[in-house]
């Protein structure tokens, strides 16, 4: 919800909304056989909300506590609002990066990714085995440095927001929680990480991308 920048904090805080899930933008079956609707299903319904719900709890503990000047359950509750925020955003991305319509990068994207690596497929091959290779559950991304210009990968524990984390705009990002494959691809990651370039939306990718050129400092 967007407030007039005049808009008192106490006013902000009155009128904000609490976070919901958002709808897919396309069916549960949409993206099999990649990602089968089972999983959709468990994911979006399930994980997804359960990181909704723990945020908005957590934010409304926040509100008590700063109005009680609690300043240890205020410093308590930050890993909390940072893994279930943290999964709220990257999750609200990946539904966006996924799509069962076939896409290419934009031109201007292609040129990017050329000129920091050989190839498309090089590209492809670095990030997969960085997604592959992270430690537990976490994420592969693809980002944008507000302050080089340029492309970056990164790979995070858990939920961290790769903004709040590292600074880079998130562009694309690799979700490798078991929850997010276990079901159809049991242990063997790479199949799934492989697969996943099948229904990546480089159409949301490439506006994310001329979105985070305008941020650069």
């Amino acid at each position: 919800m967007f407030v007039a920048r005049n808009v008192t904090k106490a006013a902000r805080l009155a009128v904000r909304g609490k976070h919901t899930l958002p709808k897919l933008p396309y069916e549960y079956t949409a993206l099999e056989p990649i990602i089968c609707r089972e999983i959709m299903e468990l994911h979006h319904q399930k994980h997804h909300q359960t990181y909704v719900n723990n945020l908005n709890a957590a934010e409304e503990q926040l509100q008590d506590a700063k109005s009680k000047s609690d300043t240890t359950k205020i410093i308590q509750l930050g890993s909390a609002l940072r893994f279930n925020g943290g999964g709220h955003i990257n999750h609200t991305i990946f539904w966006q990066n996924l799509s069962p319509e076939k896409s290419t990068p934009s031109e201007d994207l292609k040129k990017a990714i050329e000129s920091q690596w050989k190839s498309f497929d090089d590209f492809k091959k670095e990030l997969t085995a960085l997604t592959v290779g992270v430690q537990g559950s976490g994420w592969g991304w693809l980002g944008y440095n507000k302050k080089t210009g340029k492309l970056q990968l990164a790979a995070l524990p858990n939920q961290d927001p790769l903004e709040a984390s590292t600074g880079l705009i998130p562009l694309f990002g690799i979700d490798v929680w078991e929850h997010a494959y276990y079901l159809q691809y049991k242990n063997v990651r790479p199949s799934y990480v492989e697969a996943i370039w099948d229904i990546a939306n480089w159409n949301d990718i490439s506006c994310r991308y001329q979105e985070a050129k305008k941020l650069v400092a």
